[in-house]
């Protein structure tokens, strides 16, 4: 118990990651401390919170239900909310910036946005993985640029009218036929290993 409330608030704070991922290693997890899964379930469950929370209460509550204002992928141009995927990529783009120790993206098999086309291996195993197996996570181990990662992949799930609107009616859509609860993508984290 003492070990996740130290993870939970350590993980809130982007400053602190750096000095979690320090026991991503093998030995960890075997000596009973963090282990790199357990990390990475931990910043999944912060992000899963905080995209549910916009995409439900801001996003389909303001456009959907309420209709007082829209959300476009032109957000800005248009003075409108950035869509739910659009905040997601600002804050990992914002993580990245402070070189936080780790990584995370929103990605797709498809993807109305080409930049959010898996590109490593592990990416598409892991995206094929969690379409085809609803519920669960895909974790493996990659190299990239000669440096060891752990990298995890989490399921997307359309959760609000407005996801599957947007994605189905989309011109550059590759895929119609969303429904609440599909996959729609996945939350790929990948942690430096020691």
């Amino acid at each position: 118990m003492k070990n996740k409330a130290v993870l939970m608030g350590a993980v809130l704070s982007v400053g602190s990651v750096g000095a979690i991922l320090g026991g991503c290693s093998e030995t960890t997890a075997k000596s009973g401390g963090l282990n790199p899964q357990s990390v990475a379930d931990s910043i999944h469950a912060v992000l899963e919170s905080d995209r549910t929370v916009y995409t439900k209460f801001v996003v389909n509550r303001l456009v959907k239900e309420e209709k007082v204002i829209k959300a476009s992928e032109h957000w800005k141009d248009d003075k409108a909310l950035p869509l739910p995927a659009q905040m997601f990529r600002m804050g990992a783009e914002a993580v990245a910036e402070k070189n936080a120790g780790f990584s995370y993206s929103l990605l797709s098999l498809w993807p109305i946005n080409k930049q959010n086309e898996p590109k490593t291996e592990a990416e598409k195993s892991g995206l094929k993985f969690i379409a085809e197996n609803p519920g669960q996570n895909f974790y493996t181990e990659e190299e990239l640029g000669g440096k060891k990662y752990y990298t995890a992949v989490y399921p997307d799930m359309a959760i609000a009218p407005a996801c599957v609107e947007c994605h189905n009616d989309h011109k550059d859509t590759p895929k119609s036929d969303f429904k609440i609860g599909d996959v729609m993508g996945g939350v790929v984290i990948r942690l430096p290993m020691s």
